[in-house]
């Protein structure tokens, strides 16, 4: 038993995957994210100086690290160099093998595949196409929201998706950057979307298919234009796809091959002569044949949530509530299937069982704009435009199976023709008679804190702290303080909040701090800085992360929790938006949210601190050992060296080796006491050195002890 709890200690003293080897003789390859006893190859390696030697090698950059979904994105690896003639080979997912390649400065360039979910995808790097020791990661990004300088812009979009409806003809053009495609010729592909198989069963499948070139060994000049033809059968059955443009040495449709691609849009432009002849007509029919369809299809509208009834209200609900960046009042309200409205908002999270989405629009007064009185009303939709995860299947594949249930039938039964009512039978608006507005709580200036019952009170402690914690949905929230500093670098009287970390469930860890600069916010996760130099919008496992400058940042669990950090005037401004499921479940210095101010401090034992208490008191138990509880032992922040941290309050690294080395002498002289029991001399020495190790223990766990409460 004595020898478990040893083991045990160092176990919990060392870290995982603790090796005892000298750096020099420990590699980070297929090793990347581990903490070796000696080194690391974790991505706080480099911050905390104790990288392995070569971390760099294995433990792979790239640029850019992020990109559509839809693939062909070629990144270069930032920090390895290759030979030219050998086999790079890039696998994605653990599964997904693409050809890369080397330039002629030894750089490595890996290309994307297509990918059917959104977030971190890890990859591995081979040069041998057999061992895959080199990692790294990969963001998958909505389409959608990628910049316009990485894909193709359809000009006139309307043109393309009106196409051979009344008075709509001519030539069609796209442009696009032509310095990511590398080649001198290129093909100009049609693509086209369907999901195939039984409705909401294991056969349902998302298929994304070649369909025929429109333009092949053009040249990669970046603008292209063609008069539309009507496409031979099967190919004008699709109507939805996007246009792909790769380099003309590639095969028709090769998968995973360097390319950019359009918006997914209705491919009328293609369609039969029917469309052409009479698109009113051809379009009802097709409207009538959708209606047939949803009538089969389970009903998803009565577990989606309820619209926020003003635009206030949808614009603060930061936890549950996103702007649709089809229609944004910031972007200029320029609302192409909500006409009358000036700003729309998604619900962040699918439906519970079918990954169903929502979606709120609101007219120029504030007030919402509905389907029984407007075209431009709201619409719930039975494909979440974003995706819901795990993604990869119907009908939460990303964007696509939004364009596969909601939109195209749009297309069909109100934009091709004037049969709305079909598709708002099925697509009405919510309404709000069951929304309630999250309940609020902050942190402001040098620190304030309102609770959510509304109590205020000051508190200027130094360390780290429980801001909010409830059982439900495992939720912890903790705030690190730290004494503010003039500008002659003097301590004041006074602390700031500097750094909060996040999670639900089993999510990843978020943590958001003051950065080097001035009025900037770093973002980690997971103890990996999270850069938004490319994206704004961070999909993550758990969690969304939002940060569209470098002094705001906001994220949201699914709980429809909302956390909103802004920097400003040196100081960190931290507000907590919770839903009213959570009433009677928190704990932390925001207080116990239950409509009753009288208990807002609490403790974890179940004391109460009356209000009217003096400043000294509230101190007192603000600071104690109660608020700490069980977080404490578990604190989500990244370690920092000491001498980078300043005044912020650090976690002792120095005792990790010291309480190893002991436990380590201590298992030794064990194992050699018991090894021969018929040696006097062994057994004398073994029980010395044994009381030696001990006391070593003892003395080295006080140390440590000693400098955690420091």
């Amino acid at each position: 038993m004595f020898m478990v709890l040893v083991l045990q200690l160092l176990s919990r003293t060392a870290g995982n995957n603790v090796s005892s080897l000298p750096s020099s003789a420990q590699s980070c390859a297929r090793s990347c994210g581990e903490k070796f006893n000696t080194c690391s190859c974790h991505a706080t390696c480099e911050s905390l100086r104790d990288c392995c030697a070569d971390y760099k090698q294995f433990c792979l950059d790239i640029e850019p690290h992020s990109g559509s979904l839809l693939g062909g994105t070629a990144f270069k690896i930032l920090n390895a160099t290759f030979e030219q003639n050998i086999n790079l080979t890039c696998r994605f997912d653990s599964e997904i093998l693409t050809e890369g390649y080397v330039d002629e400065s030894g750089v490595g360039h890996c290309i994307t595949p297509l990918l059917y979910e959104l977030g971190w995808i890890s990859f591995e790097v081979s040069t041998d196409g057999v061992s895959f020791d080199r990692s790294g990661r990969w963001l998958s990004v909505h389409h959608s929201k990628l910049g316009p300088d990485y894909k193709i812009i359809l000009v006139n979009d309307k043109q393309w998706q009106y196409y051979g409806t009344p008075d709509v003809s001519g030539d069609l053009e796209m442009i696009w950057i032509s310095s990511l495609i590398k080649a001198e010729r290129v093909n100009i592909e049609l693509w086209g979307y369907n999901e195939t198989g039984e409705e909401y069963s294991a056969n349902w499948e998302a298929e994304w298919k070649y369909l025929y070139t429109v333009g092949r060994d053009v040249p990669n000049s970046g603008v292209f234009s063609f008069t539309p033809q009507i496409a031979e059968k099967p190919y004008f059955l699709w109507d939805i796809g996007s246009i792909r443009v790769s380099p003309s040495t590639k095969p028709d449709g090769a998968q995973n091959v360097n390319a950019l691609w359009s918006e997914a849009h209705a491919i009328a432009w293609h369609l039969e002569e029917a469309f052409r002849t009479d698109s009113a007509g051809w379009a009802l029919e097709k409207c009538i044949n959708w209606d047939k369809e949803e009538k089969a299809m389970p009903n998803f509208l009565t577990e989606i949530t309820d619209c926020p009834c003003t635009l206030a209200q949808a614009r603060a609900d930061t936890g549950r509530f996103h702007t649709d960046y089809g229609c944004d009042i910031e972007a200029g309200s320029f609302c192409v299937y909500h006409p009358g409205a000036v700003h729309c908002v998604r619900a962040i999270q699918g439906s519970p069982e079918y990954g169903a989405g929502q979606q709120c629009c609101y007219d120029s007064t504030g007030a919402q704009v509905l389907t029984g009185d407007s075209i431009g009303g709201s619409t719930p939709d039975r494909g979440h435009d974003w995706g819901e995860p795990p993604y990869k299947k119907p009908p939460r594949v990303p964007g696509f199976s939004h364009w596969k249930y909601d939109v195209i039938s749009f297309y069909y039964c109100c934009l091709w023709s004037d049969n709305c009512r079909y598709y708002f039978t099925h697509r009405p608006s919510s309404d709000c008679r069951t929304y309630r507005p999250p309940r609020v709580a902050a942190v402001l200036g040098d620190p304030h804190f309102v609770t959510f019952d509304g109590v205020t009170f000051t508190f200027n402690g130094k360390g780290e702290y429980v801001l909010v914690s409830s059982s439900d949905h495992e939720l912890s929230v903790q705030g690190r303080t730290e004494p503010m500093r003039f500008e002659n670098g003097t301590v004041a009287m006074a602390t700031r909040l500097s750094s909060v970390a996040m999670r639900e469930n089993a999510s990843d860890v978020i943590e958001v701090r003051l950065g080097d600069r001035v009025d900037e916010l770093q973002v980690l996760m997971n103890q990996q800085v999270l850069s938004f130099s490319e994206q704004n919008w961070i999909d993550l496992s758990g969690v969304f992360v939002f940060s569209s400058k470098a002094t705001n940042v906001t994220v949201m669990f699914p709980s429809g929790t909302g956390l909103e950090v802004r920097a400003g005037e040196g100081v960190m401004t931290f507000t907590v938006l919770l839903p009213h499921d959570l009433q009677n479940h928190t704990l932390g210095l925001l207080g116990t949210m239950n409509d009753d101010p009288e208990d807002d401090l609490t403790s974890s034992n179940g004391v109460i601190i009356p209000l009217n208490s003096s400043a000294l008191d509230i101190f007192t138990y603000c600071a104690g050992s109660d608020m700490c509880h069980s977080d404490c032992t578990t604190p989500l922040f990244t370690p920092m060296l000491q001498n980078n941290v300043g005044s912020q309050q650090s976690f002792s690294l120095l005792s990790v080796p010291l309480l190893s080395l002991s436990g380590s002498l201590l298992l030794f002289l064990l194992f050699w006491l018991l090894a021969d029991k018929d040696d006097t001399l062994a057994i004398v020495l073994g029980s010395v050195g044994a009381v030696l190790a001990l006391v070593v223990m003892v003395i080295a766990i006080i140390v440590y002890m000693k400098k955690q409460k420091k």
